[in-house]
């Protein structure tokens, strides 16, 4: 019987590839003995083996050492990278694993893709040479690797031959895997797994029993392990929380502010409240106002164990059910909430709103405040619109009605897009979903934000000190391209030579009267903006119209925002006198914080574009269970997409994104064209397209995936309510040659759109 390595490949000397990928996956420094150990090489193999690392060594892969690992140019000549997008065309990948206390910011690689390992999308892992260019590093793919042990989340199921098997809970994972060790679990049982060798097609093994995956809390479970977010604090950052939670506030370096009515207008459910806000006239037409923020940086000093924790996090992750803090609950939901009644330490940002909502003046102070009260925006707008609210709301509105002629003056994109909201009982089950009501109450919050943003940012250049920006760049050439040629479809023009702002998509979303048609353009325009991000360059804010943002008002649940109250910290020379015991003396920034300010912009970026996948797959689990009692329904839907294979459609009002496949449409060809984002019947002339309403027939409702699966009813001709205002076909249909075979048109021609042929059976899709 042939012999198997803990790797689950048969024995032998393993190759340079499959070394290379050990090494670069292993969770611990990997050297000749633990190369051996994992490839099951003993006695005179070792020998071999020796001298296979010698070689490697010598090619410059490794470095001969004890970790068997090789460091050039801050990146090793062969590695594990991750497909981070893909841009104008081409993916382009960062390093899995990247220090996050190096100084050095994590290079960006353009993935040169080959006939062995093509076709990668954004998540792809995949080992890699690496080369460094003139123009940046490129990165040549060696083998395309499974999905990391993080996300192999999945249920227990048995076969006929009761061999158990892991169906995964991720849309993206399509094939089951067998499992090798139980670990304990159950038949139905939601666990955590980890492949039991490095093969794609290896079994697995159980290695945490999670209970039932229907069980209220167990889609937020499944996020937080796919996407390996943090979510235990180890005890040193607990214990360091509870003694810092005991910090006594100076009142002889603090600003006293607990006789000015300051209040929190926040979610009725929110448990950490970070600003609150104050306004009165001046008399001169204008508002004196009061921004205060919670004092993050007094307790989370730099180099601390929280410093390193919350760093590692970079934000706090909000789930329908539960929230996964940046910090301990102990700060996050306590000593540094700004509640009603209590005293706190804040970051005062003191503003001036001039006659025309422009901010004229401000100052920073550190200050000790106790909240007027915590008011739920819904109850701020009641009292606003009964007319029974007090002088400090009235206030506040009044303070808002200048800054609200300032931001039109400035004309910042508005894009009203409805947002989903989970309502859950005691119990954790879902009472309702439904969209989420805009107030006025919402607006007056964000525009005193976005004023004391402003504000700190512009108050850091003055003292030429550090700033943590953040950034939305002015759409790419390639996206405008792109939104081009979709309004054209739509029947719509663009002219590329015009000065790009805000205003013109505004304008051109004014224009539209239709509803349905006006979303549509509003999400085509969303598709077309770059994506915000964090850095110490300022390259200005599209979206707002702003030439200077910074993140200020949430250091609570967010890194960036700590970072800036550190440099203000500097700036204004708000330093607190010593604390006792062994924690930090310094609250300002670090050495690290100024050398490595790049390094850590990039990752913080990317710690929030992971919590905003996470949040959006549990979203989607949810909708999917809400959903899976109605399997069967007849919903109003839109199509949000288009592709050979099929649409993707989402129930209006409600969300929850379904595909419908081509083998679900009869036995009619589609031809699929892509510029157009159509399927188009050949012999009806049917076409399906971005945009147009119609109504499906719920066919499937996956709560573990968050996937839907829609029909077309079986009512004739289902009737397709087509979007606005579309252009005239360009083409002739085509006409089918009579002597032709059909399967001539299945297979495609070159210089025009690929035809898809189905005839309702044949491989799963």
């Amino acid at each position: 019987m042939t012999r198997q390595n803990r790797t689950g490949r048969k024995q032998g000397l393993p190759s340079k590839t499959e070394i290379l990928e050990f090494i670069q996956t292993s969770e611990k420094p990997a050297g000749k003995r633990e190369i051996a150990k994992a490839f099951g090489i003993k006695g005179q193999e070792k020998i071999a083996l020796k001298k296979r690392l010698k070689d490697m060594a010598e090619e410059g892969l490794i470095d001969g050492r004890k970790t068997a690992y090789h460091q050039m140019g801050g990146l090793p000549k062969v590695t594990v990278l991750k497909v981070l997008e893909i841009e104008d065309g081409e993916p382009i990948a960062v390093p899995e694993s990247w220090d996050p206390d190096s100084n050095e910011k994590p290079p960006r690689l353009t993935v040169k893709e080959s006939k062995k390992v093509a076709a990668l999308k954004r998540g792809d892992r995949f080992l890699a040479r690496t080369e460094e260019k003139p123009r940046g590093w490129i990165a040549h793919p060696m083998k395309k690797l499974p999905a990391r042990t993080e996300g192999l989340m999945g249920v227990v199921e048995f076969d006929g031959s009761g061999k158990p098997w892991l169906a995964p809970v991720d849309k993206r994972v399509r094939n089951s895997s067998p499992i090798s060790d139980l670990g304990g679990a159950e038949e139905g049982e939601l666990v955590l797994a980890e492949k039991a060798g490095k093969s794609a097609r290896s079994a697995v093994k159980v290695v945490e029993v999670i209970g039932d995956p229907l069980a209220p809390k167990s889609f937020s479970l499944i996020a937080i392990a796919k996407h390996g977010i943090p979510h235990i604090f180890p005890e040193e950052a607990l214990a360091e929380a509870q003694a810092v939670s005991e910090l006594s506030l100076s009142e002889d370096k603090r600003e006293d502010l607990r006789g000015v009515p300051i209040v929190a207008i926040d979610p009725a459910d929110a448990r950490d409240h970070d600003d609150a806000i104050w306004a009165e006239p001046d008399g001169e037409g204008g508002y004196k106002a009061i921004v205060a923020i919670a004092d993050v940086s007094f307790y989370v000093r730099p180099g601390s164990q929280l410093d390193r924790e919350a760093r590692k996090r970079g934000n706090s992750v909000y789930f329908p059910d539960r929230v996964v803090p940046m910090l301990p609950e102990i700060l996050s939901a306590d000593v540094c909430s700004l509640v009603e009644g209590e005293d706190r330490a804040a970051m005062a940002c003191h503003l001036r709103i001039a006659p025309d909502g422009k901010i004229s003046k401000w100052r920073f102070t550190r200050a000790i405040v106790k909240l007027a009260a915590n008011i739920a925006y819904e109850d701020a707008q009641k009292a606003i619109d009964d007319g029974r609210a007090g002088e400090n709301l009235k206030n506040l509105w009044g303070a808002w009605d200048l800054l609200f002629k300032a931001r039109n003056a400035r004309d910042p994109l508005d894009l009203e897009l409805p947002e989903r909201q989970v309502q859950l009982n005691d119990e954790g089950v879902i009472e309702e979903i439904a969209v989420r009501e805009r107030l006025d109450a919402h607006r007056v919050v964000e525009d005193f934000m976005i004023a004391a943003n402003v504000a700190t940012a512009k108050a850091l250049e003055e003292k030429a000190a550090p700033v943590v920006y953040r950034v939305h760049e002015t759409p790419s050439r390639e996206k405008l391209v792109a939104f081009k040629e979709y309004l054209a479809s739509q029947g719509r023009s663009f002219a590329m030579g015009q000065v790009i702002t805000p205003g013109l998509f505004n304008r051109m979303l004014k224009d539209i009267s239709e509803p349905a048609e006006k979303t549509l353009i509003m999400e085509a325009v969303l598709r077309s903006q770059t994506q915000a991000y964090y850095g110490p360059a300022n390259a200005g804010h599209f979206g707002l119209a702003l030439g200077s943002y910074a993140h200020f008002t949430s250091p609570i649940r967010r890194y960036a925002d700590l970072l800036v109250h550190r440099a203000l910290v500097d700036a204004y020379k708000l330093e607190q006198p010593k604390p006792k015991g062994d924690i930090p003396e310094h609250s300002g920034l670090s050495d690290r914080d100024r050398t490595a300010l790049n390094q850590i912009t990039d990752a913080i970026s990317q710690t929030e574009r992971r919590a905003m996948e996470a949040e959006r797959d549990t979203i989607d689990r949810y909708v999917a269970a809400w959903l899976s009692g109605r399997v069967g329904e007849v919903f109003d839907t839109r199509i949000t997409g288009v592709q050979g294979f099929g649409f993707f459609a989402t129930i209006e009002q409600l969300g929850g994104d379904g595909l419908v496949p081509v083998s679900t449409l009869g036995r009619e060809y589609f031809r699929y064209d892509e510029g157009a984002r159509e399927l188009v019947g050949e012999s009806t002339g049917t076409t399906y397209a971005v945009g147009d309403r119609l109504k499906l027939k719920l066919a499937e409702s996956n709560p573990l995936t968050g996937a839907l699966k829609f029909e077309i009813p079986d009512s004739e001709g289902a009737p397709i309510e087509k979007r606005g205002h579309r252009p005239p076909p360009k083409k002739k249909p085509l006409q089918k040659d009579k002597g032709a075979p059909r399967q001539k048109h299945a297979q495609g021609q070159r210089g025009r759109p690929k035809n898809i042929r189905h005839q309702g059976r044949g491989k799963k899709r």
